[in-house]
């Protein structure tokens, strides 16, 4: 371990975000187009790394969340890279989102009249995208706004949208009646917007979206969590790659002579004779507390890989394993353990934690040496 992993070793395999993208790609109805979810820095991957490989593999749709990463995003993008604000923009940066080429989703007829006065230049606005709301309940136009905007024909066309967008709610769920209920509602938006502007894309479809069928399609989806490894289709063998590897330096291996409790509160008992391994790594760093007692890492053995048992609370700073198991050769070559790999995948680690692959690769801290391998031919 060099002395820059020593503190900890996160390895992003971009490759296998490429080899994601295109399988989703390969899932898609004909003349439907595969963009890219880049938002929160890639997942926390790193945008700027992760972007121009999705684009060197023929992506040329990036969404995002904030203005400010969609301005990062065009410094390393080419300049047909079609990139979206997902949140749209925020009163007052109207010009500034145009002028650099952002295309912001709105979702009501105030920041489309905004829009408009603001960004139109010899007779044209500035591209947008429009959002409605299917059955989400979250972000774009309920069904009374839609029907007014609807009314106001030379509005809507003076906008200039070229996007209309909604969003899944129980993509993940295949059986769910909602799933059903908001691709007909979708349907509907579509074919009333496209009656006023016929050009206009749609797109309804996230990861697991592209999972229910082609009927979710339309023109473009927007894979996120794919791309970074977590599981589109829960219940199932995922199809997808694992993307990230993470590796805990061995701080102190420990043989507990008496039965003791291990770490705050005192919550698990380490008997006699245990050997514990504390590694260097911690809440601090994205290890949610919230696995505590439930997680487990494999200690890295030369090639070998052995599961191993979280024990007691995770600190802010190191986390404790339980590695009695090991034989006592095997306890000295130990010198780190593993917590993400492709046995250890972010959505096992979200069932520890009770939460989701999401906000693992999202909660990744910045203290560990990232070490990115590229796609193979680039």
């Amino acid at each position: 371990m060099t002395e820059r992993e020593s503190e900890g070793l996160l390895t992003i395999d971009v490759g296998a975000i490429v080899t994601n993208y295109l399988r989703l790609r390969t899932l898609l109805k004909s003349g439907a187009r595969c963009g890219g979810v880049v938002k929160a820095d890639a997942y926390g991957l790193g945008a700027a790394a992760v972007a121009p490989a999705l684009y060197r593999a023929g992506c040329r749709d990036f969404f995002v969340s904030l203005q400010s990463e969609g301005e990062a995003l065009a410094a390393v993008l080419p300049a047909d890279a079609r990139i979206v604000l997902l949140t749209g923009v925020r009163p007052g940066r109207e010009k500034a989102c145009a002028e650099r080429g952002l295309i912001p989703i709105l979702v009501s007829i105030d920041q489309i009249r905004v829009w408009v006065r603001e960004t139109t230049v010899g007779g044209t606005a500035a591209p947008c995208g429009i959002k409605v709301d299917s059955g989400m309940t979250r972000l774009g136009m309920g069904e009374t706004e839609l029907q007014a905007l609807l009314q106001q024909p030379e509005l809507l066309r003076a906008a200039n949208p070229c996007l209309l967008l909604s969003h899944l709610a129980c993509a993940d769920e295949p059986e769910h009646p909602l799933n059903r209920i908001q691709l007909e509602n979708f349907r509907r938006h579509v074919a009333s917007v496209r009656l006023i502007c016929p050009d206009i894309e749609a797109s309804l479809s996230n990861s697991s979206g592209i999972c229910l069928g082609e009927d979710y399609h339309f023109d473009l989806v927007r894979p996120g969590c794919a791309l970074y490894g977590v599981n589109p289709c829960p219940g199932r063998d995922n199809p997808m790659r694992a993307v990230v590897n993470l590796r805990l330096p061995l701080l102190q291996l420990r043989h507990v002579e008496a039965g003791c409790t291990v770490g705050y509160g005192a919550t698990e008992a380490a008997p006699a004779g245990s050997w514990l391994a504390v590694v260097r790594g911690g809440y601090a760093d994205g290890i949610l507390r919230t696995q505590s007692g439930r997680g487990c890492g494999q200690a890295v053995l030369g090639s070998e890989r052995v599961t191993v048992p979280m024990r007691g609370r995770v600190s802010m700073d190191a986390t404790v394993f339980d590695v009695s198991g090991l034989s006592e050769s095997q306890r000295a070559s130990l010198s780190a353990i593993e917590i993400l790999n492709e046995e250890l995948t972010v959505d096992r680690m979200g069932d520890a934690a009770g939460t989701i692959g999401y906000e693992i690769l999202t909660s990744l801290g910045h203290r560990y040496y990232r070490h990115i391998i590229e796609p193979t031919g680039e």
